[in-house]
């Protein structure tokens, strides 16, 4: 019998060390060569790890959440025999530093994704997962509740099926209301809960109470919260709203989506980054990153655009390179692609990491108007909100237009707020007008 100890390899250029997210053994088991012994997130990707010699497994660096330098001891293995530990070494370098072993990125930015109201479905909407909105879900309720046990007759206090459920739902024994025999309303209930709460009636929400949980915050909850933090604390926010008549767009939306033939349905998602990319070769202080310690700007000529993606595991950035370069139905197929990889979780790490600015919004839940957090170390975020459609004034006469609010935050080491509102300015006209998005 001999040991052997798996000491983290070294996953990626520059890591010095990566984070337990999820182990897949324990000491005791027995492990056979290449089954998976934990999952590790570093500044890049996940990877998962696994054993290059069958054995015992003896020791274990840490639990879930642990932070361990590369070239630690991850396992130690009890294997039967003699170990030659050079070529199990070759064998373990050839198996993690493949682009293969990426599952997973690291998070960044703030709202889930871009919305958008309109006759048809939210482009962000068709391309985000929605959350589950479970707050607004009642209890179950029997179809025949028990009352209470009771004393004195046996004759029942008179109700309809709906006050006998509604008094059950907040835990009120209807004898306490009135006496048996009587019939008991709706306003009698009401009178009761105005002036009989002493009486120890159940609140409604009483069912819904749940007990303290204590949830360990790691893996991609833990990249999200770091990022979020080091981006307020590093980056001096403001934000900038400004009002967009969408009607236009919609409508060559739609006349798009009725002459396309055998390709995708498209979304407005598309279109608005094409008019992005349009407008930001004229404000190139906004397509630019800033690393603050050693106090350089750059200004990047091609426009790789972080798209925000909200997926099971946390929210991602997967990246649309060249977006520039990209028509509108180019600009479909990618979206699509990289939002399904990132919630399916196959995204490599290089599709999710070199964003010079990014799109956000919160996508089917809307909203008046966000102020986003910048995914640092861009300078500027854009975050469109929910289109409505409204009354308007034009040359005296009310119009419906449907109109969205387009939010804006930058960093002001970098851009100035003329140059934020210039730039909003700009792209409200690309999408007032939507012909220009086609012009030479």
């Amino acid at each position: 019998m001999s040991k052997f100890t798996f000491n983290l390899p070294d996953i990626g250029e520059g890591i010095a060390e990566a984070e337990i997210v999820a182990w897949h053994v324990k000491v005791g088991d027995m492990v056979e060569e290449d089954d998976q012994l934990a999952d590790v997130m570093t500044d890049k990707a996940t990877v998962e790890m696994e054993a290059p010699v069958s054995g015992k497994i003896i020791a274990m660096a840490g639990e879930e959440g642990d932070i361990i330098p590369i070239g630690s001891m991850l396992v130690e293995i009890e294997v039967e025999g003699d170990v030659d530990v050079e070529e199990l070494e070759a064998k373990v370098e050839e198996q993690v530093g493949t682009e293969s072993t990426e599952t997973a990125p690291t998070a960044a930015m703030t709202s889930p994704e871009v919305p958008e109201k309109t006759s048809e479905k939210s482009e962000v909407a068709e391309n985000v997962k929605e959350p589950a909105p479970a707050a607004n879900k009642r209890p179950a309720v029997p179809e025949n509740p028990v009352e209470q046990p009771q004393t004195g007759p046996v004759t029942k206090v008179l109700a309809t099926p709906a006050v006998r459920k509604r008094a059950a739902d907040l835990g009120v024994d209807l004898t306490q209301v009135k006496a048996q025999g009587e019939h008991v309303r709706h306003s009698d209930l009401d009178a009761f809960l105005s002036y009989g709460s002493g009486q120890g009636y159940r609140p409604a929400g009483a069912s819904l109470r749940r007990d303290n949980e204590t949830i360990k915050v790691i893996g991609m909850r833990r990249k999200i919260a770091q990022n979020m933090a080091e981006s307020k604390r590093n980056i001096p926010h403001f934000s900038y709203v400004d009002e967009i008549d969408m009607t236009e767009l919609e409508d060559m939306r739609q006349d798009l989506n009725a002459n396309r033939g055998e390709r995708p349905k498209l979304t407005m998602l598309p279109l608005m980054i094409a008019a992005i990319c349009r407008s930001l070769p004229a404000f190139p202080m906004l397509n630019a990153t800033f690393d603050d310690e050693a106090g350089v700007v750059t200004r990047h000529g091609s426009v790789h655009l972080g798209m925000a993606t909200q997926t099971e595991q946390g929210l991602m950035v997967p990246v649309i390179r060249d977006a520039q370069d990209r028509n509108i139905w180019q600009l479909s197929a990618e979206i699509s692609r990289l939002a399904e990889a990132a919630r399916a979780g196959t995204a490599k790490a290089a599709e999710l990491s070199g964003s010079t600015l990014t799109l956000t919004s919160l996508g089917p839940l809307g909203g008046i108007a966000t102020t986003p957090v910048i995914n640092r170390p861009e300078v500027a975020i854009i975050g469109p909100n929910k289109i409505v459609e409204r009354p308007v004034i034009i040359d005296g006469e009310i119009h419906a237009r449907k109109l969205m609010n387009l939010s804006i935050s930058c960093d002001h080491r970098v851009v100035d707020g003329h140059d934020a509102a210039s730039y909003v300015q700009s792209l409200k006209h690309l999408l007032e007008t939507p012909v220009l998005l086609f012009a030479d």
